[in-house]
């Protein structure tokens, strides 16, 4: 049972398309597994639709009509791999972004209990990655110079807020604190995205500050 989902704004901007490309996904990964969160998508954008058609049309002039017809022209946004369908468990934008399954990918370890993934989506401004947490393991306190997205896809971790499962969108705040420690039961696999890089406060990690970058795109 999933207990915690966006908030009703972010889900607002999700259902109007302004999120950017990164978050829009996440967001959207979460909507597609909830019921509770799909409705609500749903009710705004049928508000949408019902706000678009009460407007009064625009007379659209050639300059529009030829900056429209121009871009057909533009490069081809970010192409994904083809797959042949099979069941899975793993969402489908991530089976567009992966290139196999999870064991597949191409892992950076940081420490003896967390490896990370990096995706690229196209978005030049946030990054996309998976972390792989060890059962038992812990991510070493660090504080966030941004905004993270963060969405459980197996297992589970918890930290001094709460404790959080399969399915829990959770979104972080610059200046927010926290040790992340996976399940003793279970590796925990998350997806996270940010617009800015993590900054540890642990004294034994924080020569590492310096050297921590945003890997976009």
């Amino acid at each position: 049972m999933t207990n915690f989902h966006p908030d009703l704004e972010l889900i607002t901007e999700y259902a109007a398309g302004s999120l950017p490309l990164a978050q829009g996904a996440c967001v959207s990964i979460h909507v597609n597994q909830c019921r509770r969160c799909q409705r609500i998508a749903g009710q705004l954008t049928d508000l949408g639709a019902s706000l678009f058609e009460a407007l009064q049309p625009v007379p659209v002039g050639d300059a529009q009509l030829d900056a429209v017809l121009a871009r057909l022209d533009d490069e081809k946004p970010l192409e994904y791999s083809h797959r042949k369908s099979s069941p899975s468990s793993t969402p489908a934008i991530l089976q567009r972004l992966m290139r196999g399954d999870f064991s597949d990918l191409n892992w950076r370890n940081i420490g003896s209990t967390l490896r990370i993934s990096y995706l690229k989506t196209g978005d030049p401004d946030h990054e996309f990655a998976l972390y792989h947490i060890r059962a038992g393991g812990r991510i070493p306190e660090h504080t966030h110079r941004g905004t993270e997205m963060t969405l459980i896809l197996e297992g589970g971790f918890s930290d001094a807020n709460g404790s959080y499962h399969k399915g829990d969108f959770l979104i972080r705040r610059p200046g927010d604190v926290h040790a992340p420690t996976a399940l003793q039961s279970e590796d925990c696999i998350c997806l996270a995205v940010l617009d800015a890089p993590l900054r540890f406060t642990d004294w034994k990690f924080r020569w590492m500050n310096p050297f921590l970058k945003l890997r976009t795109a």
